[in-house]
C-alpha cells in the first residue's frame, strides 16, 4: 500500500509543530502516512511540490502564504472565502486524474475552541495585535462569539489603530487581547507587544497565538497583573485535528 503524504508549506520552517504532531499521530494510530516540510519562499513552488509528490493528500499553510496561496486554488470553503486566508489545502484527483485544490481555514476552529472557556460576560471587546493571515481568522472567530474587534498595527492602516494609540481608556474597554503577531516567538523570547501592561487587570483575557515558547513574555507580563492567559498550543492542536478530518472526509 502506498504511503499517503501530507505536509506544510511556508517560509521559513525552522520549527514545525505540524510535522512533529502528525508524525507522532501516525505512529500512535498506526497510520501509513508521512508528513513533510516544504519550505518555499515563493508560493509559486506549490505546483512543483504537487507534481513531485503524487501521493500528497493535504497541506497545511503557514506564514507567509496564507493569503497569497488563494489564487492558486480551485475552490475555497465558505469560511476561508469570508476570512480571506487559508491554512489547509485538500488535494483530490478526479477520475481523469485532474488535480483539485480546495482551501479551508481551521485556525478559526482551533482558536474558538481554545478561547471560549476563558470568556466572561464582560469580555465584549477585543484588540487583535497584528494584521496578517492568522489575525483574519481570529477576527472571524471573535465576531462569531459576539465580540467586537479592533486591529492594532505597527504602521497606520485602514481599520486599525497603531500601538502608540493604545491608552488606559482603550485597555479598560478592550478586555480581550490576542497577539496574532510573531512578536515574542522563539528565538526572540525577550520581546513582547508594546502595549501599556500597567492597565491590564483581572478582567482581561490574554491569548497568544504563539506556542514556542510555551509562556511568552506577553503572557508573563499579563499574568503578573492578574489576567487569564493562554498560549497557542491548544489552538494548534485543535486546528490540526480539524485539518485531519478535512483531508480524510
Amino acid at each position: 500500500m502506498d504511503k499517503e503524504t501530507y505536509g506544510l508549506i511556508g517560509y521559513p520552517l525552522g520549527h514545525s509543530f505540524s510535522r512533529k504532531y502528525f508524525t507522532e499521530k501516525f505512529i500512535h494510530d498506526n497510520i501509513n502516512a508521512e508528513y513533510l516540510n516544504f519550505e518555499i519562499e515563493s508560493v509559486s513552488g506549490l505546483k512543483r511540490i504537487i507534481e513531485e509528490n503524487k501521493f500528497l493528500k493535504g497541506l497545511n499553510v503557514t506564514i507567509p502564504h496564507k493569503q497569497n496561496v488563494i489564487p492558486l486554488l480551485d475552490e475555497l470553503d465558505e469560511t476561508a472565502s469570508e476570512i480571506g486566508a487559508v491554512n489547509v489545502i485538500k488535494i483530490t484527483h478526479d477520475v481523469e486524474g485532474k488535480i483539485h485544490l480546495k482551501g479551508f481555514n481551521t485556525d478559526v476552529t482551533g482558536f474558538k475552541g481554545s478561547i471560549s472557556p476563558m470568556l466572561e460576560s464582560w469580555n465584549k471587546n477585543a484588540l487583535i495585535l497584528g494584521t496578517g493571515g492568522v489575525s483574519k481568522a481570529i477576527n472571524f472567530a471573535l465576531k462569531s462569539l459576539g465580540i467586537e474587534t479592533l486591529f492594532v498595527s505597527r504602521t497606520p492602516k485602514d481599520g486599525a489603530i497603531t500601538y502608540k494609540n493604545i491608552n488606559a481608556e482603550t485597555m479598560n474597554k478592550y478586555t480581550v487581547i490576542v497577539n496574532a503577531s510573531p512578536v515574542g516567538m522563539f528565538p526572540y523570547t525577550d520581546a513582547a507587544p508594546e502595549i501599556p501592561y500597567e492597565h491590564i487587570g483581572k478582567r482581561h483575557v490574554i491569548f497568544d497565538t504563539i506556542y514556542n515558547p510555551p509562556a511568552t513574555l506577553f503572557m508573563k507580563l499579563a499574568e503578573q497583573r492578574g489576567a487569564k492567559v493562554k498560549s497557542g498550543m491548544e489552538m494548534l492542536i485543535g486546528q490540526a485535528e480539524a485539518a485531519w478530518k478535512i483531508w480524510n472526509s
